[in-house]
């Protein structure tokens, strides 16, 4: 059966350092296979390192800056991830970046890239806001994470992994407020609305694309599903 997903791009898998070429080039090959299979799929980049490196500039210089104004740099960032992930797939992908998530593109095309939209949270919300207006019933959080934890597992040595969480257990776990550049399994306030609309979230380590190959098949995979 033909599936709908959305997917979280990370801006840290797109460049942890400099553009990661190896990953680009894997992950457009996984994501044509699985479109052939009459599979559609929304791809939302997220800012990631490079967000944040401008982010800590724009602080440094004006450590009075607005939580806006940083979301802002962030938002152009993501654009930026989105252009080049929408260049990698050239016509088979629709022809322009998805900037307003509520809002479904009319299109033939299997691939739609997207980037951030407004201030206030991460472009994980988009994805989320996107897999409303698509009809997606799953959001994949692809990042630099094996599994969510039950804490925080820089801190905590006795941190657990969790193969299965509830939408409750999680927004415990994430909080509720967005701070521009956060490192959080997922942004809370897109998760407070994931949970709202009953989506499934599934976070994974995207640079294992065997492992989301798998998910994407239905078998056996490395990851937490948040429900």
């Amino acid at each position: 059966m033909a599936q709908i997903v959305v997917m979280s791009l990370g801006g840290s898998l797109i460049a942890p350092d400099k553009i990661d070429i190896e990953f680009l080039t894997k992950f457009r090959r996984l994501i044509l296979k699985f479109t052939e299979a009459n599979n559609r799929v929304i791809i939302i980049c997220g800012g990631g390192n490079t967000a944040r490196e401008y982010q800590a500039v724009a602080k440094k210089i004006n450590p009075q800056v607005s939580a806006r104004d940083l979301d802002w740099v962030g938002i152009a960032a993501t654009r930026i991830n989105g252009e080049l992930v929408s260049a990698i797939f050239d016509h088979i992908a629709h022809e322009s970046i998805l900037r307003d998530p509520t809002k479904k593109i009319i299109s033939e095309k299997k691939i739609i890239i997207g980037a951030g939209w407004l201030p206030g949270h991460s472009s994980d919300k988009d994805a989320v806001q996107a897999a409303k207006a698509f009809g997606a019933k799953t959001v994949i959080n692809l990042s630099n994470i094996k599994y969510v934890y039950d804490k925080d597992p820089n801190k905590f040595k006795d941190a657990k992994p969790q193969k299965q969480m509830s939408w409750k257990e999680f927004l415990k776990l994430v909080g509720n407020q967005w701070q521009p550049g956060a490192h959080v399994p997922f942004d809370p306030v897109a998760s407070h609305l994931a949970s709202k609309y009953k989506m499934k979230l599934v976070v994974l380590n995207g640079s294992n694309l065997n492992n989301l190959e798998q998910f994407l098949a239905g078998k056996k995979f490395t990851g937490t599903v948040v429900n």
